[in-house]
C-alpha cells in the first residue's frame, strides 16, 4: 500500500521521498529547503525534536511570528495525520493558523507521513473521519494532494498560484500510530 500511495503521489506532481530514519528525512529537507523553514507545532514533531535536528543540520527554522514570516519563507514543514494510496493524497488537521500558513504561503511544503498511517481509500478513511469529528468537531481537515494547481478560462495550467509550488512528502517509520496526531 506504501508504494501504490508513493506512486499515485508522484502521479499529481509530489517529490516522494523513503526515508529509513529521521536523520534521513532531515538531511533532505536540509537539501531541499531553499531558504528559511516555517516549523509549525505539532504533537509528534516535538516528540521527535525535529526543530532542534533542523537547527543542527543548518536549516534556518522559524517557529513563531508566522504571520511576519511565511511571506518570505521558502518553504513549510508538517506532519500527517494520515495518507490516501489511491489518490496520493496526505490529510492533515489545520485549525492552527501556524499550521495553514506554513502549508500554503511558501512555495515548498514538506510533509512528513507515518507508513503506518496509509490508508488504501477514502472508504478506508471514513472511521477515522468520523473519530476525529467526534473528538474534534470543529476543527478543520486539510487534503493536500500534490501541489497547488489550478487553470484559468483558457485552462492553462498554472502550478503554484494558490499555494506551494512544491509538494515533498517523506514517508518514514515511527513518527505516530495515532490517526488524530499529527
Amino acid at each position: 500500500m506504501i508504494e501504490g500511495f508513493m506512486e499515485a503521489a508522484r502521479r499529481v506532481g509530489a517529490a516522494v521521498e523513503r526515508c529509513p530514519d529521521l536523520a534521513a528525512a532531515v538531511d533532505y529537507v536540509r537539501r531541499n529547503a531553499g531558504g528559511t523553514l516555517l516549523l509549525p507545532t505539532f504533537a509528534s514533531g516535538e516528540r521527535l525534536g525535529i526543530a532542534e535536528r533542523l537547527r543542527e543540520a543548518g536549516v534556518e527554522v522559524l517557529d513563531a511570528d508566522f504571520r511576519q514570516h511565511a511571506p518570505k519563507a521558502a518553504a513549510g514543514l508538517t506532519g500527517a495525520n494520515f495518507a490516501i494510496a489511491d489518490t496520493g493524497s496526505v490529510v492533515l488537521e489545520s485549525t492552527p493558523e501556524p499550521i495553514r500558513l506554513a502549508t500554503t504561503l511558501p512555495e515548498r511544503h514538506f510533509v512528513l507521513v507515518d507508513a503506518g498511517k496509509v490508508v488504501a481509500n477514502g472508504l478506508e478513511a471514513a472511521p477515522i473521519l468520523r473519530q476525529f469529528h467526534q473528538s474534534q468537531p470543529r476543527n478543520y481537515l486539510a487534503y493536500i494532494t500534490g501541489p497547488s494547481r489550478t487553470a484559468d478560462i483558457e485552462r492553462v495550467l498554472t502550478i503554484g498560484v494558490h499555494g506551494p509550488k512544491e509538494l515533498h512528502v517523506l514517508v518514514l517509520e515511527g513518527i505516530s500510530d495515532d490517526y488524530l496526531e499529527m
